[in-house]
This record gives structure tokens, sequence and C-alpha cells, in this order.
């Protein structure tokens, strides 16, 4: 007897629709890979641009209030210079006669000459204040002094209220004492920061970056902050009865005023010595571009010095942007004494 096999297999037809199907589950899942992958990378730009701008903000407003921090030192017992000071002088006498300003601003202006690669159009903010921390302090990680660089000095013995301070470059020189009137009083480093949004992190890979320049020894070096703030525009309140409270809000107040009638405000005084208040606006941007998408927004930071509206774009790139804003009191400034 011989004995029959049924022989089973594909037909070559079943065989095309299978991996026809196969194919068509490996593109779908190969799209929402892609897709998975696309989302996740704009959240962590977006991550970034939001964590950027909150830091550059929060550093900033640190700052500006503590800006003219000058330990014991009152700041209403300083008389303003009658010219507004260059920030980028170094020398002693140059910087005593700015510690009276404790913020300076630059309206849309590169000019400064310790300053390099600018973003046009955007304002430049000068912060003076001494270090919270003074030499030898315990407990605290106070660097300890250093060759060249200046350092302030609080007179605190009622025997020396006539030289209520000094400051220089050579500690030697510092003799002003402490309560006992024996004891040498201590020393604070003296500090100059300029903040402005710079055109590059590094040379030439065009991304914005906030940036500061810091006064050391003989001069200012450039640090690099926060990447992708883009543009940063300052309206400085003004107190104008003395009462420590912004009464009016200006972009540059960089003129002389002599119409003040109370008696804190010397005529001819810039109206630097009066700002008792900031409104900070800072513009942060991805570092990387967003495919598909085209930013047509208008952003407003702030008002010009006219009182309009300080509107930038649409830039019509493929950029993501957001704005940031805070209204800063300067504690030092504005809790003067009347």
């Amino acid at each position: 007897m011989t004995s029959s096999r049924t022989q089973c297999g594909f037909s070559l037809v079943e065989l095309m629709i299978a991996l026809t199907i196969g194919l068509l589950i490996l593109a779908g899942l190969t799209a929402t890979f892609m897709n998975s992958n696309r989302t996740r990378s704009e959240i962590e730009k977006v991550n970034r641009q939001i964590e950027n701008g909150r830091f550059a903000m929060d550093m900033l407003t640190e700052e500006l209030r503590i800006a003219g921090y000058y330990g014991e030192l009152d700041v209403s017992r300083l008389t303003a210079p009658l010219t507004t000071p260059d920030p980028c002088q170094t020398g002693v006498a140059a910087l005593k006669a700015a510690l009276p300003i404790v913020i300076q601003g630059y309206d849309e202006s590169n000019s400064l000459s310790c300053l390099s690669d600018v973003k046009t159009g955007t304002d430049v903010i000068v912060v003076r204040r001494a270090s919270t921390c003074y030499v030898g302090e315990a407990g605290t990680n106070c660097d300890a002094v250093q060759t060249s660089v200046p350092y302030l000095q609080v007179a605190l013995c009622n025997t020396q209220s006539a030289t209520p301070f000094d400051l220089n470059t050579d500690t030697s020189l510092l003799t002003l004492n402490a309560l006992n009137c024996t004891a040498a009083a201590p020393l604070r480093r003296y500090r100059t920061h300029i903040y402005f949004i710079a055109n590059n992190d590094q040379s030439g890979d065009g991304i914005p970056t906030l940036k500061r320049a810091e006064l050391g020894a003989g001069g200012f070096t450039i640090v690099p902050l926060v990447e992708g703030i883009e543009n940063m525009q300052v309206e400085y309140g003004i107190d104008t009865n003395c009462d420590g409270t912004a009464d009016l809000y200006n972009a540059s107040p960089d003129t002389y005023t002599a119409t003040y009638s109370a008696s804190c405000v010397a005529p001819n005084t810039p109206n630097w010595k009066n700002v008792t208040s900031v409104k900070l606006n800072l513009l942060a941007r991805n570092t990387e571009q967003t495919p598909g998408y085209t930013d047509t927004k208008t952003y407003v930071l702030g008002s010009k010095a006219d009182g309009t509206s300080n509107s930038y774009g649409p830039f019509s790139d493929s950029y993501k942007r957001h704005v940031y804003q805070a209204s800063i009191r300067l504690a030092n400034a504005a809790g003067r004494k009347q």
C-alpha cells in the first residue's frame, strides 16, 4: 500500500500580502517613534527656554535687590556726582565718585568701551554694590584679599564720622576703625556688574546670551551667564518726593533736573540717584529652531522713553520665544532716610 502526504505552504499571493501588512505596521511604528521623539525634543527645548528665562530673571532680581549694599554705609549720606559716571572707569577716584549711583542704565546702547559684541537694540544695566560678606567673616566662604581689587571700608567709630568710608585697591591704605575705635573696620570687596545681551555665547555661534562684565584687578572680565536671552528692556522708577516709592517710570532717566522741590533732592542731580525700583523685561528664545514653525507673534517689553509700547517682532523665523517680566524694588536706595 502507498501512503499519500498532504503538503501545505504559502502561496506567492499570501506571502506578498503578509509582507505588505508587516511593512505597514513597521511604517506606523516608525512614524509613531519619530513623532514621539520630535515631541520629546520640543518639550526639552521649551523646558530649557523656561529654565533659562526664569534663571536669568531670578539672577537679575536678586542682583537689583541688593544694588547699593555697602555694608553699614548709609546710601543717603553719599553725594551724587554732577555728571553721569562712566562705569568702565577703574581708577579709585572714579569708583568713589560713582558710589552714590547704585544703578545706571543705557537705553538700547552699546557705547560702553568695556563691553563687546553687544546686541543692537538691547538695554545695558549697571549695578554697584559691595560683597554681602566681609573678608575673614566666620561661617562664610568670603574670599581673602586679592591684589589690585577694590575694597570698601566703612567707619564704625564715632570719631571718624567725618570720613564715613574709604575705597582703595591697596588695602594697606584702608585705615578706618571698627566700633571699638581700635580694631580695623572690616573690608568688603567692591563690585561693579554690567549686564548686557551679547550676539553670541561663543564667538560666531549666533546664540544670544545674557552676559556680565565684572570689575576685577585693573579691568573688567566678561562672563557668559544664560544662553537664549535675546533682549533686555528696563524701565526705571524715579522717586520725586523722597518717600522711597517710585512716582514715575522712565526708560532712560539719564537727564538732569532742577524741578524737584523736595529738600532731599539737590538741583542738577542726575535722576539715577532717585531710582527706587525697576521694571525688568526679558525676551527668551529657544537655542534651536523648530522645523515647520514660524514665529508671527509681537512681543511687548515694557514702554519706551516716550511712553509708547516697546514692541518687537514678528521675527518670522523658526525660534519659539517667551517674555518674562518683573517689578523689583531697590531696597537700599528706596529705604534711604528722608
